[in-house]
């Protein structure tokens, strides 16, 4: 099986990886069928591990690649690590002020973007969560794309276990869209299904990103350390402040060591 993989073009192998990552949302989304609440100090808990998760793959899997490749350049290394880290985050901060967007567990005078009281609530928690797996499926797709380019420092296991950390800290995401919609009245079917449908735009963004690291090639430090950027402005804007806001800091900060540490043991160990 992993053969065939191999033998996949960098585009299908990351249009996969993200298929795996999209059901990993589903099947957090699928917990509303058994359940209509989970305990919140378990969801922020969740929350924390997956910020973990994102913290220790965009250093040990995005920005550490980058800074490698990097290095053959004329200009100091840091130059495209340091400009495509920012441009990431102040790129998906311009996002989060144009589109409209709720977080989970926040009333709707918190919802960010253009008019947002336009929109129903759940189409604003749909919107939150879709918006923030941007980067997650750019990330892999780049990845898979600095695979094909044949740099030392990367390879076809480290790019398989980013979108496999990934995936483990897709699980809560979708949780965190169903449950709240189901609170709120919604059939469980319906909230299953827009809660799943937050994962469809990695797909998507890997694609994306993987044939434009394929076509310029040179770009390929920044583009790493853009999706980079963009991942912690989504931890530092999103995941943290939402893990904390319910009162379970001390859980949620020990979840996000312990979620920071499992994907530094996997990256490590396998890429």
């Amino acid at each position: 099986m992993f053969e065939f993989f191999i033998s996949l073009s960098p585009a299908m192998q990351a249009l996969i990886a993200t298929l795996f990552t999209w059901g990993m949302t589903a099947l957090g989304a699928a917990l509303v069928f058994t359940k209509k609440t989970m305990s919140q100090k378990l969801l922020d808990g969740m929350l924390g591990f997956a910020g973990g998760v994102m913290i220790a793959a965009s250093f040990w899997s995005l920005l550490a690649p980058a800074i490698d490749m990097a290095e053959s350049d004329a200009m100091p290394a840091w130059v495209a690590a340091a400009s495509g880290f920012l441009t990431g985050a102040f790129f998906l901060w311009g996002i989060n002020k144009l589109i409209p967007h709720l977080h989970p567990n926040t009333s709707m005078s918190d919802a960010e973007g253009l008019n947002p009281s336009k929109r129903k609530r759940s189409t604003l928690l749909i919107l939150a969560i879709t918006l923030h797996n941007i980067p997650e499926g750019l990330a892999i797709g780049v990845s898979f794309g600095a695979v094909a380019g044949g740099f030392d420092s990367t390879s076809l296991a480290a790019a398989v276990t980013l979108a496999l950390g990934i995936g483990i800290q897709n699980f809560p995401e979708g949780t965190a869209v169903s449950m709240p919609l189901r609170r709120e009245g919604m059939s469980r079917r319906r909230s299953f299904m827009y809660g799943q449908f937050s994962g469809m735009v990695e797909p998507i963004s890997a694609v994306v990103g993987v044939l434009a690291v394929t076509i310029m090639e040179p770009l390929l430090p920044f583009a790493l350390s853009f999706a980079a950027g963009a991942m912690i402005f989504v931890v530092a804007e999103e995941v943290i402040p939402g893990s904390h806001e319910n009162g379970h800091k001390d859980l949620a900060s020990l979840s996000l060591i312990v979620g920071f540490t499992i994907m530094m043991m996997l990256d490590v160990a396998l890429g």
